[in-house]
């Protein structure tokens, strides 16, 4: 795996770090714990800023859009602002386009995934295309000449208290049902991006073939990982001024039972999804001070782009 631009306090088997029995035993579940630092007593709002910025045209612009604005990075900006929303009304689900922007630099930076749909891009530009996931990707393994599909959900929470796990176990299970999983298959199938990307063509046929609407979902299942970002408000990111030993102690602690709260939730719900065993899940959380702070200084530097097109 590639690096990621954060700090990473976890990245394992859930089964090798709980102490919870029912979860011991499960190598398809994984914990992510990423955290930003600080400089000068303050969290780096500026850097975690930076890396969605970096990373928005991924998201937001399609695969022929971004080879066209290849190293013009001001006007990718611009086009990519474009097709923000930044319509969200209630508290709850500001930020959400803050979180898919996030997920879609962790897929590219530590999962060396390649985008197929760019969620952001088809929800501005067609609602059919929107439905389901938010993000879709094609991992590669080249030794092997095989690949996997991630199908993630990403959010952006003013806290991870078992309330909002409940939400996230619901939205997950949903966005595997059969239905959905042959619409998101036939959109990758479908949209022109997959034709753009660097992947061998026997293997681009190889990714179409398995995903037609003629291939059950049940043999697609074994493929499928399930990345859950939850971006998350945290008192104790917000007490801190350093990247402690402390401070990292209580993250990983903290990050490690709320993980294993929410497998719990979706292992008590299992027997809705044929094939749950065989499908991956990656829980990915990472804290930030004020969900507030963060959004208002996105949103503000969207509008400035979108009134610069």
């Amino acid at each position: 795996m590639a690096s990621v631009a954060f700090d990473t306090f976890i990245d394992d088997s859930l089964s090798k770090i709980t102490t919870v029995s029912q979860l011991q035993n499960l190598l398809n579940k994984r914990l992510l714990s990423l955290a930003n630092d600080f400089e000068d007593g303050k969290w780096r709002y500026g850097r975690f800023q930076n890396y969605l910025w970096d990373n928005i045209a991924q998201t937001a612009l399609s695969e022929q859009e971004r080879a066209a604005l290849y190293d013009q990075s001001h006007t990718s900006l611009v086009a990519a602002a474009r097709n923000l929303r930044l319509t969200d009304k209630d508290e709850v689900g500001q930020g959400s386009e803050i979180a898919e922007v996030f997920l879609y630099g962790l897929m590219k930076n530590h999962y060396n995934a390649l985008p197929v749909v760019p969620k952001i891009f088809y929800k501005q530009n067609n609602q059919d295309n929107a439905k389901g996931a938010d993000s879709v990707h094609i991992v590669l393994n080249a030794e092997l000449n095989d690949f996997t599909l991630w199908f993630g959900e990403a959010k952006f929470y003013n806290s991870i208290a078992d309330a909002r796990l409940d939400a996230i176990v619901t939205s997950v299970y949903t966005s595997l049902g059969t239905d959905k999983l042959k619409k998101e298959n036939s959109i990758i199938t479908n949209v022109s991006d997959i034709d753009f990307l660097d992947i061998p063509a026997a293997l681009r046929n190889r990714i179409k073939a398995s995903l037609s609407n003629q291939v059950s979902i049940d043999l697609i299942k074994p493929r499928i990982h399930v990345p859950i970002l939850i971006l998350h408000q945290c008192a104790k990111t917000a007490a801190c001024s350093d990247l402690s030993t402390a401070y990292k102690q209580s993250i990983i602690k903290f990050h490690t039972e709320r993980a294993g709260s929410y497998f719990l939730k979706q292992i008590s719900k299992s027997s809705t999804l044929h094939l749950y065993d065989k499908i991956n899940f990656h829980m990915i959380l990472f804290p930030v001070p004020d969900k507030k702070a963060i959004v208002e200084k996105f949103t503000a530097a969207a509008t400035f782009y979108k009134g610069a097109a």
